[in-house]
This record gives C-alpha cells, structure tokens and sequence, in this order.
C-alpha cells in the first residue's frame, strides 16, 4: 500500500509539472491533485491493461508508438472523471502523459524496490 501511495505522489507531481509546462491542463487544487494521481494510478492498473489487449494490433503495427494514444487516453479518461481537472484536447493529454511518464521513470528510480 505504501509502494502504491509513493507512485500516486510521484504521478501527482508529474501532474502538476504539466499543469505549470502544458498549455490546456488545468488543475483546480491541492486536493484535486493527489486525487488525480490515484485515479490515475487505479485507471492505469484497471482500464489501461484491458485497452491494451483491446488494442494490441494496432499497437504491433505502429510499432509500440500507439502506446502514446493509450496512455494519453487514460489522462483524458481521469480528466473526465475528475471535476476540477481540466484538459482541453489531445495534444495537451499526449503532452501530459509525456510529462507524467518522465516523472513517474525518474521517481521510480529513486523509489526503487521500496515502492514493490
């Protein structure tokens, strides 16, 4: 549970790193914050693996490159789903998911195996 809470932190400041870096994310409060981190940590661990299956020859095709397309999905899908977070259209979903991915690849680097 630990492990899950430091992700969800991780994911809450790459959030807000693309609410300061790109253009069209919108996020109301602190509060609204942490709780877009954990549901974007539940959408990633329930929704994203059945899309992906859902997905997968179109995945093949483009060579992984629509693992962007889905990911950026599942940031609009939380944007939805969430009052008080805003996203605006694709490009600034891509744009955050981009942003929350390099966040979330360099925390867990420092987390390491504590977050397991």
């Amino acid at each position: 549970m630990i492990g899950f809470l430091l992700r969800a932190v991780v994911t809450a400041i790459g959030l807000w790193l693309a609410t300061q870096w790109v253009p069209g994310v919108h996020i109301n409060d602190t509060a609204t914050l942490l709780i877009a981190g954990v549901l974007l940590g539940v959408v990633n661990a329930i929704v994203k693996p059945v899309a992906f299956i859902l997905t997968l020859p179109v995945t093949i095709i483009t060579l992984g490159l629509f693992l962007f397309v889905l990911n950026a999905a599942m940031v609009a899908l939380v944007a939805w789903m969430l009052p008080g977070f805003h996203v605006t259209d694709f490009k600034a979903a891509l744009l955050t998911a981009i942003v929350v991915w390099i966040v979330s690849w360099i925390g867990s680097w420092f987390i390491g195996k504590r977050a397991k």
